[in-house]
This record gives C-alpha cells, sequence and structure tokens, in this order.
C-alpha cells in the first residue's frame, strides 16, 4: 500500500509539472510573481442587459477596445455575465494589444487566448462574471488592448456598458476572435460588451484607485477615442510619478446614475461592491454622485437624503479598509433640468461635503470647474455646450483638482 501511494504522489506532481509547463507554453501567466502585485488597470461598469438582441448576439465577434491605466508583465480579464438572464456559453475570448486607439488590427506577435481554468471555453452562470487565468502578456502604461468575444449559441441578454467615448469593433460572420488583422470587423460600436475589467501584474504600482460616478465620470461630451474622461487625465498624472508611487485608475462612471435609485444602471448605494470595493487592490474612492438625483425623473428634492446616500457609502467603504474622497457637485445653470430651487439643493449638498468631515478628504470639482464671474455656471472654456457636462478642458481642470497625495 506504501508504494501505491507512493506512486500515485509521484504522478500527481509530474501531472501538475507538465501542467505548468503546458500552461506557460500557451501563453498563461503564474498567479504571483515575488515583487509584483496584481492591481486593477481599467474598468467600465456593467449598466444592463442589450435588449436589442435578446438571444445575445450568436454568431458574432464583439471587438473591444480599452485603454489600461498601468502596465505590468502579465494581465486577466473580467467578463460579466451580470445583466444575463441565461447562463453564458463562452466559445471564445482573446485579448491582444492594439495597434491604436480606434483600430481592430492587433500588434503581431500578440494575441493570447483567454483560458479559464485552462480551458478555452467557459459558462459564466446568470448575474455572474468569469476572471480569466492569468495571461503572460508585456503591457505598458497606457496600452490600449483589444478584448474579443464570441458566442456561438443563444446566450441572452448580452451584458453591456454604453456610453463608452470609445469606438469598439464587432463582425457577424463567425469566429474572428483570433484575427490579428481587423479585416473582417467592418462595423463600429459605442459600447463595451461582457468585458468589464482588466488587472495587471505590476511591478510597480501597488494599488489602485476607482472613480465612481454618472455621466461626468463617464466622460459624456469627451472627445471619442480620445481618452479625455477625467480619469483619464488623472491616470496621466499619475503615470509621471515614480513606479512605485504610481496607482491604476478604474472608472466606474455610468451616465444618469444615481446614488438613491435604480435608472439607467443599478444606484451607487446598490453597485458599490461590485464597482468598488471588490475590484483588484483599491485604495480610494472618488466620489461623485448626486446631480442626477436632484435633476432626473422622479426628483428628489430632500438634500438629506441624499447627503445620507453618499455618507452610507463612505462607511460601508471605510469598512472595507478604503479612503474615500468626497467631490462637490460641477455648476449646471442653463442646462435642461435646472431650476432654482435645484440650485439650493446643489449648493446643500456641495456645503456638506465641503464641512461635514464625512470623508477623508473633498476635491471641490465646482471651484474648479465655475465660471468666476457667474459661479452658477461651467467657465466658458470648459463648457461642452450642454451647460451640464463640461468639454475636454474641463475634464483636464477637473483632473489637476484633485491633489496626488490624497489618493
Amino acid at each position: 500500500m506504501h508504494g501505491r501511494k507512493l506512486l500515485h504522489a509521484l504522478i500527481v506532481a509530474l501531472t501538475a509539472v507538465a501542467f505548468t509547463l503546458i500552461a506557460s507554453a500557451s501563453g498563461q501567466a503564474s498567479a504571483s510573481r515575488p515583487g509584483h502585485t496584481w492591481v486593477g488597470s481599467w474598468e467600465a461598469a456593467p449598466v444592463f442587459g442589450d435588449p436589442g438582441a435578446p438571444q445575445g448576439y450568436v454568431g458574432y465577434s464583439l471587438r473591444n477596445v480599452i485603454h489600461l491605466s498601468v502596465g505590468g508583465s502579465a494581465l486577466r480579464v473580467h467578463l460579466s455575465n451580470g445583466f444575463g438572464n441565461v447562463p453564458l456559453p463562452l466559445a471564445h475570448a482573446t485579448v491582444a494589444l492594439a495597434t491604436g486607439s480606434a483600430v481592430p488590427d492587433a500588434r503581431p506577435g500578440t494575441m493570447r487566448d483567454l483560458t479559464f481554468g485552462g480551458r478555452r471555453t467557459t459558462t459564466i452562470a446568470a448575474n455572474a462574471e468569469a476572471l480569466s487565468d492569468p495571461v503572460q502578456l508585456k503591457v505598458d502604461v497606457g496600452a490600449d488592448l483589444l478584448v474579443t468575444t464570441y458566442v456561438d449559441q443563444p446566450a441572452g441578454l448580452t451584458t453591456t456598458h454604453q456610453d463608452a467615448q470609445q469606438v469598439s469593433f464587432f463582425t457577424i460572420s463567425g469566429d474572428h476572435s483570433a484575427d490579428v488583422a481587423g479585416t473582417a470587423y467592418t462595423r463600429q460600436t459605442q459600447s463595451w460588451y461582457y468585458v468589464d475589467g482588466v488587472d495587471v501584474l505590476s511591478s510597480g504600482a501597488r494599488a489602485s484607485v476607482v472613480a465612481l460616478g454618472d455621466s461626468i465620470t463617464d466622460g459624456f461630451q469627451s472627445t471619442v477615442s480620445a481618452n479625455h474622461r477625467w480619469p483619464d487625465y488623472l491616470a496621466r498624472r499619475l503615470q509621471q510619478l515614480p513606479p512605485s508611487r504610481q496607482l491604476g485608475v478604474l472608472n466606474a462612471g455610468i451616465s444618469a446614475n444615481r446614488v438613491l435609485l435604480d435608472g439607467v444602471g443599478p444606484s451607487a448605494l446598490a453597485r458599490l461592491d461590485r464597482d468598488a470595493l471588490s475590484r483588484t487592490g483599491v485604495r480610494t474612492i472618488l466620489l461623485l454622485e448626486g446631480i442626477n438625483d436632484i435633476d432626473n425623473d422622479p426628483p428628489q428634492p430632500d438634500a438629506t437624503a441624499i447627503e445620507q446616500g453618499l455618507a452610507q457609502i463612505a462607511a460601508q467603504a471605510r469598512a472595507a479598509g478604503l479612503r474615500v474622497i468626497g467631490c462637490t457637485l460641477t455648476p449646471y445653470e442653463g442646462s435642461g433640468p435646472y431650476t432654482s430651487t435645484r440650485e439650493i439643493e446643489r449648493e446643500t449638498i456641495n456645503t456638506w461635503i465641503r464641512t461635514s468631515h464625512t470623508f477623508d478628504r473633498v476635491v471641490d470639482f465646482d471651484a474648479a470647474t465655475r465660471d468666476p464671474a457667474d459661479p452658477l455656471r461651467f467657465r466658458p472654456s470648459y463648457d461642452s455646450g450642454d451647460h451640464l457636462h463640461p468639454n475636454d478642458a474641463g475634464y483636464q481642470a477637473m483632473a489637476a483638482a484633485i491633489p496626488l497625495g490624497v489618493l
């Protein structure tokens, strides 16, 4: 019996070594390395299940273009079926370095299959997500990636982030997930599908920050495919620091999002754990929410209720060991929803953010973007034209207003 046990142990050990060698050859990285840390480098908060395709995009290859904040020696990809109404049978998924910020072509030699427990196919349960095996692929700070998925059978609603402010690509002609050339990708979209996060194995950055917010954090009205959202500008500032002080920046903005009520996507309170607390390596949350509670139907006329919601987000984040930076609501006089009564509510909330000591620190986006000659409005050079959302210069001014030391 002792000999059989010894033989069995030897077989198990040899099998493990063989699997490790196979994984290495196929581009799968080890789970960790001395002196390296897994850090969140990119995020897109899931918003809804796309109603345009009740059975999913069967036969489509969906090629998402995404922009990393920090780099590393390996990566892993989060794929979401968070709004799926049935299990998602994923037939094929790949990742590669893109040749540009708005093209479907992969850089030669960088195409990798994504695997899940060593298998190329996986099924993601309804309302769940899958984390890929680590992939051996060196990515630089600010790299553009292509994450492509293919589904070959009915898959239910497709989990989507709309208003991506980024051109991505798709084809309806079958599995082109592993294509290096983007020739098959003749159709464009400005939504991200399935992919909701990328982590990198970093030897420099040790943590990440999450920007939790609405359309202003999502970058609405910024230049498409230019990465001019305020979290992008913040990432560029952080990239100028020594590697040990750099931080990943994760954008958890959802256009039209609210603190208290579900609407376009779950409320900030409802999605806090999914989009912020559980993200890889998070140290700090930058919280910019509330203007849609004031303005969107049904409006919330009680500033105290909004303040209590923001305070609850701060309390839960602190309980998870995170710092929370409260951000004041930006001006919006001249926009369609604006009224003098709602302006009083905005100013009341901003005063509370500045003075209540609810947050570890405060970033005054209101002061950074308002017109000194007319402080209820954006500075004209920062106004996108709708008087509610900044333009690229306004988003850059917001990022510049954040003292890096508070992160």
